[in-house]
């Protein structure tokens, strides 16, 4: 059996429709590989040193260089806001460092942790 050929009209609605695929395909392969890069963190452990600050260690991968600025946050039992703080870290060349910090609080929390990283 013989496949029948697109009159030629619709030839160029193909063309578009095959054009279009492959600049989707591009963007979602561009999107896929640009979400991989850039700094990434890893809660660590904490401290609830008493009713007002919490210390937290976390890790920072891939500063590449580049200074960072962090917003860490200290949460209550019922994961409200009781404490934040924004820091920036200097720049680093290994591929996971870690760095400590006490956020101070308005009550009692129960956990410390990084809320954002990112690139200064």
């Amino acid at each position: 059996m013989k496949i029948p050929r697109p009159a030629p009209e619709e030839r160029k609605w193909w063309v578009i429709g095959i054009i279009g695929v492959l600049i989707m395909t591009a963007g979602a392969v561009w999107w896929g590989i640009s979400a991989t890069r850039g700094v990434s963190w890893e809660n660590g452990p904490f401290d609830v040193k008493n009713d007002r600050s919490v210390q937290v260690t976390f890790y920072v991968t891939n500063q590449d260089g580049k200074p960072v600025t962090c917003v860490l946050e200290a949460q209550d039992i019922s994961h409200g806001r009781v404490g934040v703080l924004t820091v920036k870290l200097p720049p680093s060349n290994f591929r996971t460092t870690e760095y400590t910090r006490t956020i101070p609080t308005v009550a009692k929390a129960v956990t410390g942790i990084v809320d954002q990283c990112e690139y200064r």
